[in-house]
Formats: structure tokens, sequence, C-alpha cells
């Protein structure tokens, strides 16, 4: 009998909950791993709960054992930006240790396919507009630096143990489930379309951190991409990397660039008031991050459907919405 269970770290929280819907409709069984430090017990929903801690490397051995693992999805991160530059031992201990603990399991278990949820953070800084997969990687925050450490060790293990690997960069993650099952929720809120959603929602003020970037309108401009795309792309890589044997390394993007403030002047398209005050631009954060999106769409065939500004937006709204009396 084929074996379905895909271990999913961090299936608890906003893409990896996604990413577990999208796998049970075609047929997988996420079995999510998580400590709930972040996520969420109610989006545990597709699949079997294994509650455990990448930083104990018995919970990963356990659960490996339990469900005959031999494919894994690594969501689990701690993904904040501005906090990796305030605390990064944390970052360093919890991203580095608990993946080098998970991949270490995973090749002493047999693993044969891995796919790994990176980010445009490794790209630092980049000169490039339009930022694709040999566009050089400098991080500038230690956020970035964890996920390229955990690139660059799945790199040196694949020659040695033979498994497949898709590493996927992404770039904004933002949206909602169109359902409404799911959605973006952070115990602390550092994401700009939650934190505007929020401002009109409440008439409230909306912070624009720096207005002097290089960039059209003087504000930092984003690659916007819907959840449901990410874990669309999730969903065919596995397959790739899978029936093709072949090792996958992406950037996953709508592959257009969008401004703060026009964020808010398409949120206001929706009858949204809100007011926008200017910060100082935080340290850590780039002017410009735009995907080029051509080699996902040539060889995971994803069509980015579902990630238009309006759409995205849209979903988004909804969700919030749902969640005010929560």
């Amino acid at each position: 009998m084929k074996n379905n269970n895909i271990l999913v770290t961090g299936g608890a929280g906003y893409i990896g909950s996604h990413t577990c819907k999208i796998l049970r409709k075609n047929g997988y069984n996420p079995v999510t791993f998580d400590n709930f430090s972040t996520g969420h017990r109610n989006f545990v929903k597709w699949g079997p709960l294994f509650e455990g801690d990448l930083l104990n490397k018995s919970n990963i051995e356990e659960a490996f054992l339990k469900y005959e693992i031999n494919t894994v999805m690594h969501f689990a991160a701690k993904a904040y930006v501005h906090e990796s530059l305030t605390n990064p031992i944390k970052y360093y201990r919890e991203n580095i240790q608990g993946s080098l603990n998970l991949l270490e399991t995973f090749i002493e278990k047999k693993g044969k396919s891995f796919i790994f949820s990176s980010s445009c953070a490794t790209y630092g800084n980049s000169d490039n507009k339009i930022i694709n997969e040999s566009t050089p990687q400098f991080p500038i925050n230690p956020y970035g630096f964890t996920k390229l450490a955990i690139e660059k060790l799945i790199l040196d293990l694949q020659p040695i143990h033979q498994f497949n690997y898709a590493i996927l960069r992404y770039f904004n993650a933002a949206g909602a489930d169109h359902e409404m099952e799911i959605g973006e929720k952070h115990h602390l809120e550092s994401h700009v379309i939650p934190l505007l959603i929020d401002a009109s929602l409440t008439n409230g003020i909306f912070k624009i951190y720096g207005k002097h970037y290089n960039t059209a309108d003087g504000t930092a401009v984003r690659d916007y991409l819907h959840v449901t795309d990410i874990a669309l792309a999730h969903l065919r890589s596995l397959e790739v990397v899978a029936s093709e044997e072949r090792n996958i390394v992406c950037n996953l993007g709508s592959g257009r660039g969008t401004s703060v403030l026009e964020l808010t002047t398409e949120l206001k398209k929706l009858k949204k008031e809100f007011s926008i005050i200017y910060e100082p631009k935080r340290i850590g954060d780039p002017p410009s991050l735009v995907s080029s999106n051509s080699l996902s769409r040539e060889v995971l065939k994803v069509t980015y459907e579902n990630s238009s500004i309006e759409n995205i937006l849209k979903t988004a709204l909804i969700w919030h919405k749902s969640q005010l009396s929560k």
C-alpha cells in the first residue's frame, strides 16, 4: 500500500494549515507536527496531530516511527524579521537547531522527499529589480540567514544521502482560504496586510515605515502572493520531486511589485476608511523585493490565479471580519 503520510512541521500555522488542506484534497494524509508556540489547534482539521518540538529530537523520532514518515514538508520556524534583529539567539536556536534535528532524523530514517519552506529574505538587499533563483543571496537579518543556512545544509546532505528535495523561496504570503476555514492569525501581528485591514476595520491609523525608499512612490515594494497559491506550489513540488526524482530550487511570487502606499489605495477601493501616518524606515527592510516566477510556472505549473491584489485583499478582509467576534 502506498504511504501517503506527509509530516508537516508547523502545520498549525498560517501557510502550513493551508497546505494541509490542499494535501488532504489531493489524497494525502498530512500529519501536523507542531508545538503551538505560534500555531492554532483549531487550524488542524485535515489530518492527525502530533504535538512535539523540533528542539526535542526524540519527539521527531517518535513521529517518524508512528506514521512511517518518508516525506517531510518543513514550515516550522520563527519568522518575524524584526524580532530576529532583537533576539538573534532565539532564531539561531529554534530555526537552525530545530531543522538540524529534523534533517538528522530524516536521513537516519532513510527519508525520500524533503520540501523546505524558505524565503526571499535570503536575497537580502538585492540590486536586481526582479529577483531570480541565481540572484546572489546576502541576507541582511538573522531570520534570512537562518533560512539560507538550512538551504545550505540540505544541499550538503543530499549528495551523501541521496534524497530528493525542493527549496521554495517565497515572497510575501497574504490572503485567506476562499472557504474561510483558516486564514492569517498571528499572536503578535507584524505583516502589512493584516495591520492595514485592522486599521480599516477600526477606523484606525495605519503606519507606513519609510517614505524615502528608492521606489516610485517612496514606500517599500513587495511581491504579494495568495497563500492558496503557495499551498498549491508545495503540492506540485512534492509531486515533481517524488515522481520525477529531481531536485528543485525556485522562487514563489506573483512577479508583480506593489508598494505599501498602493496597498492602501487598493483597500480604499473596497470602501474602507483609515488614516495614514509615516514612521521612520526600519532596519533590515529592503526597499524592493519582487520575484521572477518563470521557473515555478515552468517546472511546477503554478499559475498564481489567486494572487491578484484585489483577491488577496478581499479574502483577507472577509477573514479578518469573521475573527472580530472571536
